[in-house]
């Protein structure tokens, strides 16, 4: 097992080591962009660097268990051998697997939004798993969330939501959950306890920072303040603090209510309306992807990415790898690593 054949580390070394000299010229921090930018860079590069010296670390050692077993004929190592040899292998696939996040904004954070599509208060159920799923699969991660907004119905469960989640290459990863996604069960709220299907879709796009220009004028918004909704209690604001904030011209509309203080939520929905309207001008000069969104389909029976099955049997299959489990709960509970890794990797191939 090789590690140095998918990562060069002299090359990363040298880029991290130019980044660094640039953060000690006399005029670096004149221009915040450029410290967020390169700050960001050598935080993935010391985290790359890192893994791969841990890596290189662990191989070294099992070759000195493996020589020394030999040596002495010891068949008491054979265990540790196996489990150790298992870890580093781990480890490998996993840096393969970020290699693999070559694009433009793939260590981006990432904006993750869910709506619930067909099925009624069953899909805003599932919505509402989806979005636990999802929490708890960033705190495997060790990923910051923040929901940033969310709409909840008074029978159950959620019609949207929209969470921001940091970290490293969140965007590369969490792109491969974009898509509809399919459920069926017996459902909770059938009186006769009938086998229900619903679907939720799945939006991720990458957090847009201040470093990539997006022209947005002030004529060109519309900015309503309202007071927050929630659950009750402190949840629920006694002033105006929630923003919600429309682009005009392409009708653009997000909305924070997370902070009680308004101008943080004018903050992040602003921040939320560059990344959306980033993608929407990615999309315009990008033909192909734009042809691929405006014929993205509607939330509903034939157009999943993924299905959920709890009855008549347990089973989760991606429709695009073919990946499956029987495993829900662990999926449900955010065991998501096998189907994004297999999209991530079929992604590559096609390339």
């Amino acid at each position: 097992m090789n590690s140095e054949g998918i990562f060069d580390l002299a090359e990363k070394q040298n880029e991290l080591a130019g980044l660094e000299d640039d953060a000690l010229a006399p005029d670096f921090w004149k221009n915040p962009q450029r410290v967020q930018k390169v700050n960001k860079r050598i935080a993935f590069l010391r985290e790359e660097i890192a893994d791969y010296e841990k890596l290189n670390s662990e191989i070294e050692e099992l070759a000195s268990w493996l020589e020394l077993a030999i040596e002495e004929d010891d068949t008491t190592l054979h265990a540790e051998l196996s489990s150790g040899l298992a870890a580093a292998t781990n480890r490998l696939e996993k840096m393969e697997l970020r290699l693999l996040l070559t694009g433009e904004f793939d260590e981006n954070n990432a904006i993750l939004s869910i709506h619930s599509g067909a099925g009624g208060i069953d899909a805003q159920d599932w919505a509402e798993m989806l979005m636990r799923m999802y929490l708890r699969w960033c705190d495997r991660r060790g990923y910051k969330t923040e929901i940033v907004d969310v709409t909840t119905d008074d029978e159950a469960g959620i019609k949207g939501a929209t969470i921001l989640v940091a970290g490293a290459a969140a965007y590369g990863y969490l792109q491969a959950e974009a898509g509809v996604h399919r459920l069926v069960r017996l459902s909770p709220f059938d009186f006769n306890n009938r086998r229900h299907t619903s679907f939720a879709a799945i939006d991720v796009t990458p957090e847009i920072d201040d470093t990539v220009a997006v022209d947005i004028q002030a004529e060109e918004l519309r900015i309503d303040c309202y007071r927050a909704s929630g659950a009750g209690g402190q949840h629920v604001n006694v002033t105006d603090s929630a923003v919600r904030i429309m682009h005009k011209p392409t009708g653009i509309i997000v909305q924070c209510q997370n902070e009680r203080s308004q101008h943080k939520n004018r903050e992040i929905a602003m921040k939320l309306l560059r990344s959306r309207l980033y993608e929407r001008y990615r999309e315009e000069r990008d033909a192909e992807l734009a042809k691929q969104r405006s014929e993205r389909p509607d939330i509903n029976f034939g157009s999943q990415i993924r299905s959920y099955v709890l009855h008549p049997y347990q089973r989760v299959k991606d429709v695009r790898t073919n990946i499956e489990t029987g495993n829900v709960d662990a999926v449900l509970d955010g065991a998501l690593d096998a189907f994004i890794e297999g999209y991530l990797k079929l992604k590559a191939q096609r390339k």
